[in-house]
């Protein structure tokens, strides 16, 4: 499963808007969990900026706190950044539309919380 990035984050602080399917199937050993380099970017980005003063651990070592985890990183491919950016434009989200990208491509499905990724073909955990 790939992790939307407020999911990584939620499970990071341990955050009860997680919901609890989530938790169980990010709980579960035998599941991949799969954390996207557009996180990182997400991340590192809006810490920079201010917006995610707790995520500094993070940002500062991404590698070895999803590693922590248990998590995967998944890279982002050419064919991963040609299929975000020929989505339905309805969705503005570059970092969305990559996350949906990743999960058709890879087939796996995403935690998240946005409904909105249920009109673009991915399986939502939520």
């Amino acid at each position: 499963m790939l992790l939307d990035t407020h999911a990584l984050l939620w499970v990071l602080e341990g955050n009860p808007r997680l919901s609890g399917r989530a938790a169980e199937a990010l709980a579960d050993p035998t599941g991949e969990k799969l954390v996207s380099a557009v996180s990182a970017y997400e991340i590192c980005l809006k810490h920079r900026l201010g917006k995610l003063p707790g995520a500094a651990a993070l940002a500062l070592d991404f590698a070895a706190t999803i590693a922590d985890l248990d998590c995967t990183l998944l890279p982002i491919t050419l064919d991963h950044a040609a299929l975000a950016g020929s989505l339905d434009p309805s969705h503005r989200d570059p970092f969305d539309r990559l996350l949906i990208a990743q999960a058709r491509i890879e087939r796996v499905p995403i935690v998240s919380n946005e409904a909105l990724f249920d009109g673009f073909g991915v399986e939502r955990i939520w």
